[in-house]
Protein backbone atom coordinates (compact mmCIF):
# COMPACT_ATOMS: atom_id res chain seq x y z
CA UNK A 1 0.00 0.00 0.00
CA UNK A 2 0.82 3.38 -0.89
CA UNK A 3 0.06 7.02 0.23
CA UNK A 4 -2.48 7.87 -2.57
CA UNK A 5 -3.65 4.53 -3.34
CA UNK A 6 -7.75 4.09 -3.62
CA UNK A 7 -9.71 1.32 -2.18
CA UNK A 8 -12.67 -0.08 -4.70
CA UNK A 9 -16.13 1.36 -4.07
CA UNK A 10 -18.53 -0.39 -2.31
CA UNK A 11 -21.98 0.09 -2.98
CA UNK A 12 -24.44 -0.87 -0.01
CA UNK A 13 -28.31 -1.28 -1.23
CA UNK A 14 -29.57 1.01 2.53
CA UNK A 15 -33.15 -1.62 3.06
CA UNK A 16 -35.87 -1.60 5.96
CA UNK A 17 -34.29 -4.99 7.09
CA UNK A 18 -30.25 -3.40 7.17
CA UNK A 19 -31.62 -0.91 8.96
CA UNK A 20 -33.80 -2.71 11.34
CA UNK A 21 -31.37 -5.49 11.94
CA UNK A 22 -28.57 -3.51 12.24
CA UNK A 23 -30.41 -1.69 15.47
CA UNK A 24 -31.27 -4.95 16.57
CA UNK A 25 -27.95 -6.35 16.74
CA UNK A 26 -26.45 -3.65 18.40
CA UNK A 27 -29.16 -3.28 21.22
CA UNK A 28 -30.31 -0.08 19.89
CA UNK A 29 -34.34 0.13 20.43
CA UNK A 30 -34.50 3.87 19.72
CA UNK A 31 -38.14 4.18 17.97
CA UNK A 32 -36.28 5.84 14.87
CA UNK A 33 -34.62 3.06 13.56
CA UNK A 34 -37.22 0.85 13.16
CA UNK A 35 -41.15 2.24 13.75
CA UNK A 36 -41.54 4.97 10.71
CA UNK A 37 -44.40 6.49 12.10
CA UNK A 38 -42.70 7.58 15.23
CA UNK A 39 -39.85 8.92 13.16
CA UNK A 40 -42.00 11.11 11.57
CA UNK A 41 -43.55 12.13 14.76
CA UNK A 42 -40.28 13.35 15.88
CA UNK A 43 -39.43 15.13 12.86
CA UNK A 44 -37.73 12.54 10.49
CA UNK A 45 -39.17 11.68 6.66
CA UNK A 46 -38.61 7.85 7.71
CA UNK A 47 -36.41 5.22 10.03
CA UNK A 48 -32.85 5.58 10.02
CA UNK A 49 -29.28 3.87 10.23
CA UNK A 50 -27.57 3.99 13.15
CA UNK A 51 -24.44 4.76 13.79
CA UNK A 52 -22.78 1.17 14.92
CA UNK A 53 -23.99 -0.37 11.92
CA UNK A 54 -21.95 2.81 9.98
CA UNK A 55 -19.46 1.53 12.03
CA UNK A 56 -19.78 -2.37 11.41
CA UNK A 57 -20.07 -1.63 7.49
CA UNK A 58 -16.87 0.71 7.71
CA UNK A 59 -15.15 -1.96 9.61
CA UNK A 60 -16.67 -4.47 6.60
CA UNK A 61 -15.95 -2.29 4.12
CA UNK A 62 -12.14 -1.82 5.02
CA UNK A 63 -11.35 -6.08 5.92
CA UNK A 64 -12.77 -7.10 2.77
CA UNK A 65 -11.01 -4.38 0.18
CA UNK A 66 -7.86 -5.65 2.17
CA UNK A 67 -8.19 -9.48 2.69
CA UNK A 68 -7.74 -11.71 6.10
CA UNK A 69 -4.51 -10.67 7.28
CA UNK A 70 -6.41 -6.91 8.02
CA UNK A 71 -6.37 -6.03 11.63
CA UNK A 72 -8.77 -3.02 12.43
CA UNK A 73 -7.09 -0.79 15.55
CA UNK A 74 -9.24 2.34 15.09
CA UNK A 75 -12.28 3.32 13.17
CA UNK A 76 -13.13 6.85 13.68
CA UNK A 77 -15.84 8.14 12.41
CA UNK A 78 -18.70 10.97 12.13
CA UNK A 79 -22.12 10.74 10.73
CA UNK A 80 -23.53 13.33 8.38
CA UNK A 81 -26.57 13.11 6.30
CA UNK A 82 -29.12 10.06 7.63
CA UNK A 83 -29.53 7.32 5.65
CA UNK A 84 -32.46 6.41 4.68
CA UNK A 85 -34.51 3.22 3.25
CA UNK A 86 -34.48 3.21 -0.64
CA UNK A 87 -31.08 4.83 -0.97
CA UNK A 88 -27.47 3.93 -1.84
CA UNK A 89 -24.62 4.39 0.18
CA UNK A 90 -21.34 4.00 -1.44
CA UNK A 91 -18.32 3.54 0.62
CA UNK A 92 -14.74 4.30 -0.82
CA UNK A 93 -11.19 4.68 0.74
CA UNK A 94 -7.87 7.13 0.36
CA UNK A 95 -4.79 5.63 1.67
CA UNK A 96 -3.73 8.47 3.72
CA UNK A 97 -0.64 7.05 5.37
CA UNK A 98 1.47 3.94 5.73
CA UNK A 99 4.31 3.28 8.70
CA UNK A 100 5.61 -0.52 7.78
CA UNK A 101 2.34 -2.63 7.63
CA UNK A 102 0.13 -0.12 9.34
CA UNK A 103 -1.95 2.54 7.36
CA UNK A 104 -4.42 4.79 8.13
CA UNK A 105 -7.43 5.06 5.06
CA UNK A 106 -9.95 7.69 4.98
CA UNK A 107 -13.29 6.73 4.56
CA UNK A 108 -16.17 8.52 2.99
CA UNK A 109 -20.19 6.71 2.65
CA UNK A 110 -22.24 8.95 0.47
CA UNK A 111 -25.92 8.88 -0.41
CA UNK A 112 -28.51 10.38 -2.14
CA UNK A 113 -28.61 13.52 0.09
CA UNK A 114 -24.74 13.52 1.04
CA UNK A 115 -22.06 12.36 2.97
CA UNK A 116 -23.31 9.79 5.37
CA UNK A 117 -20.17 9.03 7.74
CA UNK A 118 -16.67 10.62 7.13
CA UNK A 119 -13.52 9.61 8.81
CA UNK A 120 -10.52 7.16 9.30
CA UNK A 121 -9.26 3.72 10.04
CA UNK A 122 -6.26 2.54 10.93
CA UNK A 123 -5.02 -1.07 10.12
CA UNK A 124 -2.10 -3.22 9.54
CA UNK A 125 -1.93 -5.38 7.05
CA UNK A 126 0.19 -8.80 7.03
CA UNK A 127 2.64 -8.92 3.91
CA UNK A 128 0.07 -12.38 2.94
CA UNK A 129 -3.36 -9.79 2.99
CA UNK A 130 -1.67 -7.24 0.34
CA UNK A 131 -0.73 -9.52 -2.21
Amino acid sequence: MNVGDTLAPLEIPVTRTLIVAGAIASRDYQDVHHDAPLAREKGSPDIFMNILTTNGLVGRYVTDRLGPGAVLHAVAIRLGAPNYPGDTMVLTGTVIAVDGSRAEIRIVGANGIGHHVTGTVTVTVTPEAAA
